[in-house]
């Protein structure tokens, strides 16, 4: 055997504790809560905004790490070889390397208060850290009662969105609350299908996700649901004067929407096949909200 052979799927398996497409759902709330302040007020603060971005991606890292730590104490994770206590039998500096990226991240995020003199946008984030740990912190592990969607739905729609649109204006607006459940939406798609492929794990640790609750054919019914609501609630948005027409180009990720429902409903119970489908739900929802914020920024410049 090769050295290439060898390295090559260790590779693969850090690639995948990293999960560097899913940075994206620490991107997006940010992208389209200045993407409405742009549009509403013609302002952009680049230094605040690309703050804020590299705030949010050391704050997802921290969540991600601190979820493998604290699922490695459940024992949910002893055949999920990409977990970094796996790869690295050190859960001590897993741990606080996921403490400096939060460190680092909350930095960033008081540097944004310290330049506009205003705590509330710390105050959004610290809530929603406060969220974050109890998915699966103890003694929380709210995510082991079903309860993790609605703490995503909220942590990366309603609060991020608006945390974002406040750091541009110091303002609230009702059009960026509106345009955070897209958001939300679009974010909790990618934690609901991660359960697909776990429910065997998930049982024997005594987590109750959604598709353990509901059996993975139910689930996939759900997921088309779910997944179809993002598209007649951007048109209703435009229809009610609440966001601009040219946010319907965040339509162009339908075919992702129809891959991933069609992806789920003929794999749900196959495990090995269906584990791929968290990374199709991460392209529905990159493609929809940067092209949903696109839409806000068209009608800034056009304005």
């Amino acid at each position: 055997m090769t050295t290439k052979q060898i390295l090559y799927p260790n590779t693969k398996l850090w690639m995948a504790a990293i999960k560097p497409p899913m940075y994206s759902v620490a991107i997006m709330p940010i992208w389209v809560g200045t993407a409405i302040a742009f549009a509403e007020t013609k302002m952009f603060n680049g230094a605040v905004f690309s703050t804020f971005v590299t705030a949010a991606i050391l704050i997802l890292a921290w969540e991600n790490i601190s979820n493998d730590v604290f699922d490695s104490e459940t024992g949910i994770d002893q055949n999920k070889h990409h977990s970094l206590v796996n790869l690295t039998s050190n859960k001590p500096l897993v741990f606080w390397i996921g403490n400096l990226c939060l460190g680092l991240g909350l930095l960033g995020i008081l540097a944004i208060a310290f330049w506009q003199q205003d705590l509330t946008v710390i105050g959004i984030i610290l809530l929603c850290c406060g969220l974050g740990y109890t998915y699966q912190g103890p003694p929380f592990r709210l995510g082991y009662q079903g309860l993790g969607e609605i703490i995503c739905f909220f942590a990366f729609g309603p609060l991020a969105v608006e945390a974002a649109y406040y750091s541009q204006t110091q303002t609230w607006s009702m059009t960026s609350l509106a345009a955070s459940v897209i958001v939300g939406i679009a974010t909790t798609l990618i934690l609901f299908c991660s359960h697909f492929h776990q429910v065997k794990d998930d049982i024997a640790a005594g987590k109750r996700s959604p598709i353990v609750r509901l059996g993975t054919q139910k689930g996939a019914q759900v997921l088309i649901w779910f997944t179809a609501s993002i598209y007649p609630l951007t048109l209703l948005f435009v229809l009610l004067g609440i966001s601009p027409v040219w946010t319907l180009l965040s339509w162009v990720s339908l075919p992702f929407a129809f891959k991933l429902c069609r992806h789920v409903q003929e794999n749900h119970n196959q495990p090995e096949k269906v584990s791929n489908c968290k990374f199709i739900a991460v392209a529905v929802h990159f493609w929809a909200c940067l092209l949903f914020g696109l839409g806000f920024i068209l009608q800034g410049i056009g304005n």
